[in-house]
């Protein structure tokens, strides 16, 4: 009778922990998430006083692909950031969000135009033949 006591007590808690952790968690969360953080916290993270956390915002937002789309008008501003190391990881993210990321088709243009760092002028050609081939300037 004890052990069956002890057996019927231990499975509640087991089942009550499973559920209050499940609890922690929402069930059907459409925002992608990387790194155990959605990404409502990298687009937030673009805005960081920090250019570190800026740009380590901007390479995990690039990390998620096309699941990334609501970032999109924060990558947009990215791509006028003082660092070149946040104008860079901001064009890679565009350039792996793709077709979705056309709204970014004008900036990135006159990037490939005016942006003084080749490697950044560069990177924005690249997404603009990700995102719409056409809209690639010609040489």
């Amino acid at each position: 009778m004890l052990k069956q006591l002890v057996l019927t007590i231990g499975a509640a808690v087991l089942l009550g922990s499973s559920s209050l952790s499940g609890q922690a968690k929402p069930a059907h969360s459409k925002e992608p998430v990387s790194a155990g953080r959605p990404l409502s916290q990298w687009i937030a993270d673009l805005k960081a006083q920090a250019p570190q956390t800026r740009n380590a915002a901007a390479y995990e937002i690039a990390g998620m692909g096309a699941e990334a789309a609501a970032a999109v008008p924060a990558l947009i501003e990215a791509l006028e950031d003082p660092a070149p190391s946040v104008r860079f990881p901001a064009t890679v993210a565009l350039m792996e969000i793709g077709p979705a990321a056309k709204a970014a088709v004008p900036r990135l243009q006159q990037m490939v135009d005016e942006e003084l760092n080749d490697e950044i002028a560069a990177s924005a050609r690249r997404a603009l033949k990700r995102i719409d081939p056409a809209a690639v300037p010609t040489q």
